[in-house]
């Protein structure tokens, strides 16, 4: 198969994505949102709030990293962020769903994703710490936005959302007080049980 082909093949499994559904509501409430869709709207999130990250980082490296990150849930499908359980193979299953799904690439696109998809699960670089509070700020305004819809159905209580925010929103001083209010302000409201 040559060069073209594979990443045409790559681009027509990326389209598999739509059918990765999360947890979190569109604001509207009609659904709940799908990965791609996820995927999209941190790539907007990057560029307008590309400001707020603690430490200069490359934009274009942000919004690849958002916007592959989750590809995997292809084949690893989407894990809860609340989801104990399953969170515990969750690593293992998403490695090897980026060999398979990178695979189909060309090596040298093939190395560069996997590279990127694992900098944003370490998150050490500027970049991965600005993706990942990206990542886990906008269920957080998703969930606000439908009055904590997804929190009062999962009976999520404020210990997890503060326990996972202090490891998640790690890039940016700004949007982590951002999300505080945000989570204390449906704390306040019973959205989020106050455990």
């Amino acid at each position: 198969m040559n060069r073209l082909d594979q990443q045409m093949k790559f681009i027509l499994e990326a389209d598999k994505l739509k059918q990765v559904f999360r947890q979190s509501y569109l604001s509207d409430e009609s659904r709940k949102e799908n990965d791609a869709e996820h995927s999209w709207h941190l790539a907007v999130m990057a560029y307008l709030l590309q400001e707020y990250a603690d430490e200069p980082v490359d934009l274009s490296r942000v919004m690849i990293m958002v916007l592959m990150h989750d590809m995997v849930e292809i084949y690893a499908g989407d894990t809860y962020a609340y989801d104990t359980e399953n969170q515990s193979t969750q690593r293992a299953r998403e490695e090897e769903a980026a060999e398979r799904l990178y695979s189909l690439l060309p090596k040298d696109q093939k190395e560069t994703l996997l590279a990127i998809f694992r900098e944003f699960e370490e998150a050490k670089t500027p970049e991965a710490r600005f993706a990942n509070t990206l990542d886990n700020l906008e269920p957080l305004m998703l969930n606000d936005a439908v009055n904590g819809r997804g929190w009062r159905e999962h009976q999520i209580r404020y210990e997890q959302v503060r326990s996972r925010q202090e490891k998640k929103l790690v890039g940016s001083k700004v949007l982590k007080e951002y999300a505080k209010e945000l989570v204390e302000k449906n704390v306040k409201k019973g959205n989020i049980l106050d455990s």
